[in-house]
């Protein structure tokens, strides 16, 4: 056994040791006050079972060439030697362009794969594709679908939301309240996209407390804030109905900050006469939104009070846009903030994200970070990155997005590296039968997830505790060296290697890689960033040998301060220069899904409708703690989550006895959509009628061949709806569904989500 440098993930730093060419240990750095439980699933996760030895194509792929099918997920595949599997691949590629174009091809890679700055694997493919000829891409996230479109309208950004945001010591040290819709939920700060060096927020809040700082979360989920808070509990989905409710005490008992709305902001007046009630007769008033929400009407009339004369804080957590009409709830919290007049003042306004990522709350980087340049796609096909089965199930037909009227191409070859669709895509039944209709599926990933099962051409890549790189994000103050820890596993490869092979065989061999190495790439991009800054740093040896750069931040923000000291010279960048309570812009559009102004839309999936006479719980799906998204899901400390080898599904006692179920139990979580097997874990930590079941459970079919066949390992996304948030962003709408719920009293089919393929021999 031998130490290792450190190295990064996204969920942290750490040093490990290496035993038998794994990961045996591994150590968080001594600087990280709170490091993040998931670095416990890294151990053994080189060589687990679960990854792809080599090259191998789908059995009839092979035999029957490119083409609609629908055995994938239930085919065998046959390994085939590495220039095979090259020459295989760009013949596909020369195809597809030549018959069908470059729109052809969806570039679909869509991930956190690696926190790495050059063997990130949506950057490297994305290069390959743009050089081959450009591809169909995709546009936001599933995180942030509805928060990236409507922002930028409301107030010109949304990246500036969450990297410059309110740093924390701002909020410990000037904010009295912190009213928290979805709350803070500590399990998601652990992780960054470029990875993360330090986790400040556990510190912060209990300094925060300790000044004699409030909390309010307002969640299903108790634990949405850990410790001490005031816990409101609505039915979900109902936020926005509790915003315009408090939002009504602010207006009708003149704690309105009517100065500030008229400097700051535009068309106020609008979404006022729909506060008011003026023109449907309904007022959104505590007492109706305490009929909606559940919640009382004098708690929120005492908490509209209080927040106007508090400095106050109105965050609103990512989830509560992945929601149909989720655009509704960050523009309508923004809205709240501006009535208190607070934006741009030390410890007041708005927050979105906080409790969703480790990048709220911390101080950015003064500079940019080294990055491997991609060009510009020539193709200009895109669709909304939640689209994805709409795209391949209805090439041709119209429809609407962000003010456009776009068009859904004709896909022939999927080609995705470093995601995997079945743990963020909704209805996973329907997008099965979409990815039978195209002519070929392209995957490259280290280990055998639910999508590399249902690819024709399997390309076996390297982990980034194998290969060289080096990371850092936007709000983190280290840049830090990713040494290679172990040997690639089997015939696994670096992608660059592999697109290298491809741009060879295709023609632009030296276009792609410039005559350079893996290792001299990153020379280049890091000497090349350090020749642009306006301060010194090491060389790269030096660098690399240290291990770690810290770099300069900003400390001290308040978001929109420097719009609030002067709104003339720092307009923000909507039509109006202010923030848009009312866009001109978005009623223009027309849409009755949409309206130019924050407002309640019922939920398809909510308890207060009818379709929760048929499905009377409603299944949060959100952030595992066990893990990041999907990644890892073997790993010890997710396996150590599971019950009978299922994901958990928490219930409220209350819906538990009403069942029979006790802890330990596996039940049967069903809709009309679809079917999961989950272990029950009994918790009063959530609201009755609800229950929460993690995203990130690798989808495991009862019966490969079937698309509606149950999971028996537990992927809630078997029952969640395939519809776009609105006609505005048509973002993620997975985070809530109606479901019911029973106990499983057959014999239980064995997990097999971590398991490969057959593997079988050519014939």
């Amino acid at each position: 056994m031998r130490p290792s440098p450190t190295s990064l993930a996204h969920w942290g730093a750490f040093s490990a040791d290496i035993s038998g060419g794994d990961i045996a240990a591994v150590t968080p750095p001594p600087g990280d006050a709170d490091p993040s439980p998931l670095l416990g699933n890294l151990p053994g996760s080189v060589r687990h079972r679960s990854r792809i030895a080599g090259p191998a194509v789908r059995r009839g792929w092979l035999r029957d060439g490119p083409g609609p099918s629908r055995e994938r997920g239930a085919d065998e595949y046959v390994a085939v030697p590495w220039d095979e599997l090259t020459e295989l691949l760009a013949d596909e590629l020369r195809r597809v362009v030549e018959t069908h174009g470059n729109e052809a091809i969806y570039g679909g890679s869509y991930g956190w794969a690696s926190a790495g700055r050059f063997h990130h694997a949506q950057s490297q493919v994305h290069r390959f594709l743009k050089m081959l000829g450009g591809y169909t891409s995709s546009r936001h996230s599933y995180s942030l679908g509805a928060t990236g479109v409507i922002m930028p309208r409301v107030v010109g950004t949304h990246d500036d939301l969450f990297k410059r945001s309110t740093q924390w010591d701002v909020i410990v040290e000037h904010t009295d309240m912190l009213v928290c819709f979805g709350g803070i939920a500590m399990k998601n700060t652990g992780i960054n996209h470029g990875g993360t060096t330090a986790h400040p927020t556990r510190d912060a809040l209990r300094r925060f407390r300790d000044r004699g700082g409030q909390i309010v979360s307002v969640s299903p989920l108790r634990d949405d804030v850990d410790g001490e808070c005031r816990w409101l509990a609505p039915v979900p989905g109902t936020d926005v109905a509790v915003m315009l409710g408090l939002a009504h005490v602010l207006a009708t008992e003149g704690l309105a900050d009517r100065d500030f709305l008229a400097t700051y902001c535009t068309g106020y007046e609008r979404f006022e006469r729909y506060l008011l009630g003026h023109d449907d007769g309904i007022a959104k008033s505590p007492q109706w939104a305490a009929q909606i929400s559940g919640l009382a009407a004098d708690e929120l009339t005492a908490l509209a009070r209080q927040m106007a004369a508090a400095r106050t804080i109105v965050t609103v957590s990512w989830s509560l846009q992945r929601i149909r009409h989720g655009e509704q709830a960050p523009w309508m919290g923004l809205t709240l903030a501006a009535m208190l007049g607070q934006i741009g003042l030390p410890g007041g306004g708005f927050g979105h994200g906080y409790g969703s990522m480790n990048e709220p709350g911390l101080a950015p980087l003064r500079c940019r970070l080294p990055a491997l340049p991609q060009g510009l796609n020539p193709v200009q096909t895109f669709i909304p990155v939640a689209a994805i089965s709409d795209m391949l199930l209805h090439p041709g037909e119209s429809y609407d997005f962000n003010g456009m009227r776009l068009t859904y191409p004709d896909i022939k070859c999927v080609y995705w590296a470093g995601g995997n669709p079945f743990h963020h895509h909704q209805n996973i039944p329907r997008l099965r039968r979409a990815l039978a209709r195209v002519d070929t599926i392209v995957v490259h990933d280290p280990y055998w997830t639910a999508m590399a099962k249902h690819a024709d051409i399997v390309v076996p890549s390297t982990t980034a505790y194998e290969r060289e790189d080096f990371s850092g994000s936007r709000n983190d103050p280290l840049l830090v060296a990713m040494h290679a820890l172990a040997e690639p596993y089997a015939q696994s490869r670096d992608d660059y290697l592999t697109y290298a092979a491809l741009a060879e065989r295709l023609g632009f061999g030296e276009q792609f890689t410039e005559g350079r190495t893996a290792r001299q790439w990153l020379v280049h991009l890091y000497e090349k960033w350090a020749a642009g800054l306006d301060f010194e740093v090491p060389g790269f040896d030096e660098f690399w040998a240290a291990g770690q750069l810290r770099l300069p931040t900003e400390p001290g923000l308040t978001l929109f301060g420097d719009f609030r000291a002067d709104p003339q010279t720092h307009r923000l960048g909507t039509p109006s220069g202010r923030i848009e309570i009312f866009s001109e812009d978005i009623d223009s559009f027309g849409y009755d899904d949409c309206a130019g102004h924050p407002r309640w839309y019922e939920p398809s999936e909510w308890l207060g409708g009818a379709r929760a006479e048929s499905y009377p719980l409603h299944l949060l799906a959100n952030q595992p703690a066990s893990r990041l998204h999907s990644q890892l899901d073997g790993g010890a400390l997710s396996q150590a989550s599971k019950v009978q080898g299922r994901e958990p599904i928490r219930m409220h006692p209350d819906d538990a006895a009403a069942r029979r179920l006790a802890d330990g139990d596996v039940v049967r979580v069903f809709n009309d959509r679809g079917a999961c097997l989950a272990g029950v874990v009994i918790d009063d930590r959530l609201r009755p009628d609800v229950v929460q079941l993690s995203t990130g459970a690798w989808f495991d079919p009862a019966d490969p061949a079937d698309p509606d066949s149950m999971c028996v390992h537990g992927n809630p996304n078997v029952l969640t709806d395939d519809v776009g948030t609105s006609s505005l962003a048509r973002g993620c709408t997975g985070a809530h569904v109606l479901v019911q719920v029973e106990k499983f009293d057959g014999p239980l089919p064995r997990v097999r989500a971590h398991e490969p393929p057959v593997i079988a021999p050519r014939r």
